[in-house]
């Protein structure tokens, strides 16, 4: 098992590539996670380095096209913190991003908390404790040169693949009466259209939105009112280049968009 120091020195390493724009091949063996459990420690040490609360939760993974991306079979959760939020029709950088994709995603604000507890949280439950859903896009990246290799642990360590998220307007509408499965967002690039696909994100972005809430009870973490989750993308990742526009309209719930310099 990893001692406190390793775990410290791990996140720092992924913290300053981070920062500063820049790659590595992978993790000292050393401090190298062998397990999610010690992935997940390593990548809680980030939020030492915010002067602000922790904004929310990304879902990593959640669709095959996400896993077969990063090279994963199943979900993973990652932190985003608020220094990475950029506002809805903001710019962003694309300085140090080699992933270089958008995707568009389904984002929850939670209304109250859900502490650890020793049975699993039901769909129903985990609803009840939302507030508002709206329209995001994630913007990946990782902090290793060949993430496709990097393995689950050491991705998981490296915050799920976090960089940059764009959170658009709450939802208006009455989206607890809407089939979330079936919601097929517009996405608008470059003058042409994609198609997403709510049935993308874990077969339903609720599922997708329990399995964060149950990853964090048996972490021992308390999802926390005000809080975002966004659920994983609903189109398999969009490539973008400097000078890009993306827009996402989610219908009914509401658009969001983000350009890229």
């Amino acid at each position: 098992m990893l001692d406190k120091n390793q775990i410290a020195a791990a996140s720092r390493r992924l913290h300053d590539h981070w920062r500063a724009g820049t790659k590595l091949g992978a993790l000292e063996s050393s401090h190298r996670p062998r397990d999610r459990a010690e992935a997940y420690a390593i990548q809680a040490a980030i939020e030492s380095y915010s002067a602000a609360d922790l904004f929310g939760w990304k879902i990593a993974a959640t669709s095959e096209a996400g896993q077969k991306h990063i090279n994963v079979d199943g979900p993973m959760a990652g932190r985003i913190l608020s220094e990475t939020v950029i506002p809805d029709g903001g710019t962003a950088s694309m300085a140090g991003n080699e992933m270089r994709v958008a995707e568009p995603e389904f984002a929850f604000r939670m209304a109250t908390d859900l502490p650890p507890r020793s049975s699993l949280y039901t769909v129903q439950e985990v609803l009840d404790a939302v507030g508002t859903l709206h329209p995001a896009i994630e913007i990946p990246d990782s902090r290793f040169s060949d993430f496709v290799s990097a393995g689950a642990a050491q991705i998981i360590a490296d915050n799920a693949c976090a960089h940059l998220f764009v959170l658009g307007a709450p939802a208006t509408t009455n989206w607890r009466a809407l089939d979330l499965v079936e919601e097929k967002p517009v996405i608008t690039l470059r003058g042409k259209r994609f198609i997403g696909h709510g049935k993308n994100v874990l077969g339903d972005p609720r599922i997708a939105l329990t399995w964060l809430a149950n990853e964090l009870r048996q972490l021992g973490v308390t999802l926390k009112a005000g809080q975002i989750v966004t659920t994983g993308t609903c189109h398999p990742p969009l490539p973008i280049q400097s000078g890009d526009l993306v827009e996402a309209d989610f219908g009914t719930l509401g658009k969001v968009s983000v350009g890229f310099k």
